[in-house]
């Protein structure tokens, strides 16, 4: 790769890094995780960089890439190997973690437990048509489906969040959704 090319990338990872991390958590609601998805993400942007830094959507491209990620993830949970021990480790204290609470402002935890309810491809949906305020012909082309399974997806999902906690239980509130 050019230098200037490599540079351009940098400068798109600095800036975008965090807006990924965020969209990552939304969809898998662990943060480590989102960590990795964003890792695997600029590993396989920066192999395709020359292609993608002539188009003027880079973070659509990035975005995609994390949610096929996120996805590959989710259909293969025998590629993490954990070892089982009688022993609990210590449980780091998230909350102290200064980019954790940057990345936390505006979105409350119950709402990020509520997502974590959903189904993969509807909180994908969610995600990109609500927190990331995308239109709907953009959300199908970056989750490669029909606008109509967007509509759909995002219709039902909703349906299910309302389901489970009423509008009228404080817990959700229509300005979040």
């Amino acid at each position: 790769m050019r230098a200037a090319d490599e540079d351009r990338f940098r400068e798109f990872a600095r800036d975008n890094a965090l807006a990924l991390r965020r969209y990552g958590y939304l969809l898998c609601g662990d943060w480590q995780l989102a960590e990795d998805l964003v890792q695997a993400t600029l590993y396989k942007l920066y192999g395709a960089w020359p292609r993608i830094r002539g188009t003027d959507r880079p973070m659509s491209y990035a975005r995609r890439t994390l949610t096929r990620c996120w996805l590959d993830e989710r259909r293969r949970p025998w590629r993490r190997s954990e070892h089982h021990t009688d022993a609990l480790p210590e449980v780091a204290d998230g909350a102290a973690d200064p980019a954790v609470l940057r990345q936390r402002a505006g979105l409350s935890a119950a709402l990020a437990a509520a997502l974590a309810e959903l189904a993969p491809r509807q909180r994908a949906v969610l995600v990109l048509r609500y927190f990331c305020d995308l239109p709907v012909a953009e959300t199908a082309r970056e989750l490669r489906c029909s606008e109509s399974t967007v509509r759909s997806q995002a219709t039902r999902a909703l349906k299910t969040l309302r389901g489970r906690y009423p509008v009228d239980s404080g817990f959700l509130a229509e300005s979040e959704l």
